[in-house]
């Protein structure tokens, strides 16, 4: 059991539904553009599309609608889209732009009031500002982090500074997220320890082999935390 340690958590994915929202978007948008025997293709454009918007433009929604628009002209032959189209996009864009409540995965609530008493607990998200302020707050558990800090990437500079800023030790920091891309591997190469909790969805630019680790512990649920922290 490690006591008094620095827990920094991811947010998407880790303590709330995100990519699944994101996921059925995908759905729709292959429905309507692509017949059956085409699905396959025309996802890994969406994602080479995402891949390089993101890098350019960073994340959130509207980089999405961006994404999904791209899509559409590309498969269309470069033609722009009409404003039927444009307002089609919308409406499947519906659950991620009129979001409501936050979906927290089980036993996170829990979990952190838990962990919160013995423990201190950072947020550390990536992608837009306004997008993430407003989950964060929608989320109800924002009460247990001491600091919430959102960043346009997570790279090993990112948590070099975080560290540095907070005047905090790299061995008694552990990173926990779903991501091994942006969670685990430059947490580990800056340091940090980490763990790794997988999620079914998590967005497939996200992922990343990762090798065996002793400073990386893998669980399979977030209530599994209170066993060891």
């Amino acid at each position: 059991m490690h006591t008094d340690q620095t827990l920094v958590f991811d947010a998407d994915d880790t303590l709330w539904e995100n990519n699944v929202l994101f996921e059925r978007v995908i759905d729709g948008f292959l429905d309507w553009v692509c017949a059956p025997a085409e699905r396959e293709a025309t996802r890994a454009l969406l994602d080479r599309i995402e891949a390089a918007n993101a890098a350019a433009l960073g994340y959130g929604a509207a980089v999405f609608r961006q994404s999904l628009a791209d899509c559409l002209q590309r498969l269309n032959a470069d033609r722009t889209p009409t404003a039927t189209e444009l307002a089609r996009i919308d409406e499947l864009l519906t659950p991620l732009t009129d979001r409501g409540a936050i979906e927290l995965i089980p036993g996170v609530a829990d979990t952190l009031t838990a962990l919160a008493g013995r423990h201190h607990l950072l947020l550390l998200t990536k992608g837009d500002q306004d997008e993430q302020r407003a989950k964060v707050a929608a989320s109800t558990i924002d009460h247990h982090f001491r600091g919430i800090h959102i960043v346009a990437e997570k790279s090993v500079d990112t948590y070099r500074q975080l560290t540095a800023e907070l005047g905090l030790d790299p061995e008694r920091i552990w990173m926990i997220g779903n991501s091994p891309k942006s969670d685990i591997a430059p947490a580990r190469r800056a340091g940090l320890r980490t763990v790794f909790i997988p999620h079914e969805h998590t967005w497939v630019l996200e992922h990343e082999e990762l090798g065996p680790d002793e400073a990386t512990l893998q669980l399979t649920a977030f209530p599994e935390l209170l066993r060891h922290f």
